[in-house]
């Protein structure tokens, strides 16, 4: 079984930077894709940026796109997400997600695995 474990969440000021990252563990198939989500009070989850492990770069939700950037680490089975330019609006609980089908893209509900998520607050 597949389980996720992301890290690096905390409070910053906007404007600031925020690195988080997800381990992944007991995978046994190749063909997957993770993602990063986010979740504020009230909100429904969304899916912020995704990338294949087989090939392709990321791709990111609108509202993040040339502020965050979605890494991948295939020797550690890591993924990260760098986020710049932090605003207060950015708060929320970050997840880290994987499709098992490969699927690599922004609808939450194609994703099978979720991690705990880590708190990102940005203060204004």
């Amino acid at each position: 079984q597949v389980q996720l474990v992301e890290s690096g969440g905390g409070l910053v000021q906007a404007g600031g930077s925020l690195t988080l990252s997800c381990t992944a563990s007991g995978r046994t198939f190749s063909n997957y894709a993770m993602a990063w989500s986010r979740q504020a009070p009230g909100e429904e989850r969304e899916i912020v940026a995704a990338i294949a492990w087989t090939g392709g770069g990321p791709v990111y939700a609108g509202h993040v796109k040339g502020r965050f950037t979605m890494t991948r680490d295939y020797a550690a089975t890591t993924v990260d997400l760098q986020m710049n330019s932090l605003k207060p609006e950015d708060t929320a609980v970050y997840y880290c997600a994987e499709s098992r089908f490969g699927y690599a893209g922004l609808d939450p509900g194609a994703y099978d695995t979720w991690g705990q998520g880590t708190q990102v607050t940005v203060s204004s």
